[in-house]
């Protein structure tokens, strides 16, 4: 393992890499539990241009960065992708956590996956490609696991604009006789 940098000196480092491609960044620090250990956060909001650099820049910070999950949502005329990483993870009390956002616009929701680097990307990337509508290219699988494959291409169960699958909804409550 690399040596450990405090939040700041982490933030730095991608600064200087990337500069005006970082349209924001910020420290969050909590103290969680009975022994009130401390918890960082580091939040950077980039340039998708600069996603696939971003994370081989984490791997030179650890060289096995652990990739909880790709959330995201709808914002307006764009779709909104955080992923969420922790470095230092597994030593006790010392993990960071990274989370990159970054906009794609409606009218072309495309990203270049990351699986190459980190193969366990999979599945959330092949999330936001059925829930959101997010053409994740280069994706080795690029199969639906989330929804029946009798589901309307086109429709989105988690936008809440016109492909939204809103339509699609019924209420199983109710009992047909």
């Amino acid at each position: 393992m690399t040596k450990q940098l405090t939040p700041e000196a982490i933030v730095k480092t991608f600064k200087d890499e990337f500069k005006t491609k970082i349209k924001g960044s910020r420290i969050e620090k909590h103290m969680s539990g009975s022994k009130k250990n401390e918890l960082i956060h580091i939040w950077f909001e980039i340039d998708k241009s600069i996603f696939r650099d971003f994370v081989k820049h984490i791997m030179k910070l650890e060289k096995y960065p652990h990739l909880a999950v790709a959330s995201g949502y709808e914002e307006g005329k764009n779709i909104k992708l955080v992923y969420h990483f922790s470095i230092y993870f597994g030593e006790r009390a010392k993990e960071i956590s990274l989370n990159i956002t970054f906009e794609l616009p409606k009218s072309k929701p495309e990203i270049e996956t990351i699986t190459d680097l980190i193969p366990g990307a999979l599945i959330t990337e092949q999330e936001k490609q059925e829930m959101l509508g997010v053409k994740v290219i280069g994706i080795p699988k690029n199969e639906r696991v989330f929804i029946s494959h009798d589901f309307p291409e086109g429709m989105y169960p988690w936008r809440k604009d016109s492909t939204n699958a809103e339509k699609m909804a019924r209420n199983l409550h109710e009992v047909k006789k």
